[in-house]
């Protein structure tokens, strides 16, 4: 989709740094670069956060269960992220506390304590509360037999939104970023890399970057072989992980951690408002990464596990959807997938004189920021005059002066007195501060357009296709916001005729994409 704030990027142009990938990992190292000064290309074969980074369980998190495989690196990383993305986005990245059951058979009290306090004092630690032991009365939605059990703090975090908003920063910093646009080939040649590359609509064209970074996720390997012919340095295990949403099981803001006879934990999360999003599952997969979905198998384990704790029943009629990714991991020879480290590894490769190649592996979500700043730390050297570090203090777009979704909300209605509240909410929630922009010009409710069902306008759709790099109908309604869960299949039609309709505005000057 066009791109409203970078000019057509001339075929010419030589880059400092080109991007393969446009999930989590690859859009946090085009932010950061782009941010440190350096000319930054983008590209990513599908829609941003199409795969990996729009499949997660939804959490910016330490990682407890990490802890007894001994990743103390890791989770202090990770539990010191936490606060960073905290103050960096508070639209999209909240506190929740988690409730851990105890199932003495399973892992004992003293062992559950220990693991606590370490994931209290592992990290730094100054808007969440710490742990504590619980005892559950008449009133739980767990089953009688559960009397214990333990609560601490993580944070809950909309994950496709999370990928998106660096895009635009990194945007706004100058760089460029296409989406629908996959790396056909790449070759060095006198010291650059010479890329080529294939639009949606089968066009061909090249640029040139001084350094490549391959960050295709699942298809990191892939890329390496097929695409630079290059040998991988490490091997890929695709683990994948599957969750389901039913409605609500239980009241109240917490969520639940689940352990299971094989010492895996399931969460059970409150999810817009309405749902509970149930996850994850680990098994190995084989196939083409685009193509993963939930299996049978997965659905009755994260059934029997839930069944187990909560007084109310779910069953398979209950689930109102479910979907599936795969973690690209690097191969540690575990023999359960559920232990095979989260960490990234970062895999620079080129002779003196050679174009750098620098490709990741493995990471997760929550430490993505810490990942581009070491993936730019071993790319300094080929620059010389690149600012320092940054993005630590840097808001993401829309967590300018934001104090707190809520309070935005109020302020626009008070602004807006026609606006209905919780649409604001909403609105406060996915955009931040971003929400005066998406309103500028805005005199009424008529201004807002067509209505397309629930508590989608025109007007937002427009927002999303301008600024946000969104096409179809899946990227509106499930990666920019998860509407698809309130509009049924009559008003999801209706979208996809508006997105396709003649009538809508016209963008010009953007980045092809």
């Amino acid at each position: 989709m066009p791109n409203a704030h970078s000019p057509s990027a001339p075929l010419a142009e030589v880059y400092d740094l080109a991007v393969i990938g446009g999930g989590i990992n690859g859009v946090g190292i085009a932010a950061d670069a782009a941010g440190r000064g350096l000319s930054v290309f983008l590209c990513e074969q599908d829609d941003l956060a199409r795969h990996t980074s729009s499949a997660s369980s939804k959490l910016v998190h330490g990682g407890l269960r990490y802890l007894e495989h001994h990743e103390f690196r890791l989770v202090r990383e990770s539990l010191a992220e936490r606060e960073v993305l905290l103050a960096k986005a508070p639209h999209i990245v909240r506190p929740l506390r988690f409730v851990l059951p105890h199932r003495p058979h399973l892992r004992p009290a003293w062992m559950i304590r220990a693991g606590l306090f370490l994931y209290d004092h592992l990290g730094k630690r100054e808007k969440l509360p710490a742990s504590r032991a619980l005892r559950f009365g008449a009133g739980s939605p767990l089953k009688a037999e559960i009397e214990r059990g333990f609560e601490y703090s993580d944070c809950a975090v909309d994950d496709a939104r999370l990928v998106v908003l660096n895009a635009m920063a990194a945007r706004e910093h100058g760089a460029h970023i296409h989406p629908r646009t996959r790396c056909v080939s790449a070759r060095r040649r006198k010291g650059l890399w010479h890329i080529h590359l294939e639009r949606a609509d089968g066009s061909l064209y090249s640029i040139r970057s001084r350094v490549l970074v391959n960050a295709a996720g699942p298809w990191v390997a892939r890329l390496l072989e097929d695409g630079l012919k290059q040998p991988s340095p490490y091997a890929i295990r695709l683990i994948q992980g599957s969750h389901i949403v039913v409605p609500r099981l239980h009241d109240g803001d917490q969520a639940y951690i689940l352990q299971n006879e094989d010492r895996r934990i399931v969460f059970v999360i409150p999810y817009q408002g309405r749902f509970s999003l149930i996850g994850t599952t680990d098994r190995e997969y084989h196939g083409d990464p685009a193509q993963v979905r939930i299996s049978d198998e997965e659905i009755d384990y994260l059934l029997r596990v839930v069944n187990a704790h909560f007084k109310r029943p779910v069953e398979r009629a209950d689930i109102l959807y479910s979907f599936a990714g795969v973690r690209p991991l690097c191969d540690d020879e575990s023999a359960d997938p559920s232990a095979v480290t989260r960490d990234y590894t970062l895999a620079l490769a080129g002779a003196p004189g050679e174009a750098p190649l620098l490709s990741v592996f493995g990471g997760k979500l929550t430490t993505y920021r810490k990942l581009a700043e070491a993936a730019l730390a071993q790319l300094a050297p080929n620059f010389p005059k690149m600012r320092p570090a940054w993005t630590a203090t840097a808001p993401l777009p829309g967590g300018e002066q934001l104090v707190d979704p809520a309070s935005l909300a109020d302020s626009l209605c008070q602004r807006h007195g026609w606006l209905e509240h919780g649409l604001a909410l909403r609105w406060a929630h996915a955009y931040g501060s971003r929400c005066w922009r998406l309103l500028d010009g805005v005199r009424g409710q008529e201004d807002l357009g067509e209505h397309l069902g629930g508590s989608l306008y025109a007007r937002e759709v427009d927002y999303l296709c301008r600024e946000e790099w969104a096409q179809e109908a899946e990227d509106i309604l499930w990666r920019r916001s998860k509407l698809g869960l309130f509009l049924g299949p009559n008003q999801q039609a209706r979208l996809r005729h508006y997105l396709a309709s003649d009538a809508r505005p016209k963008l010009h000057g953007m980045d092809a994409a």
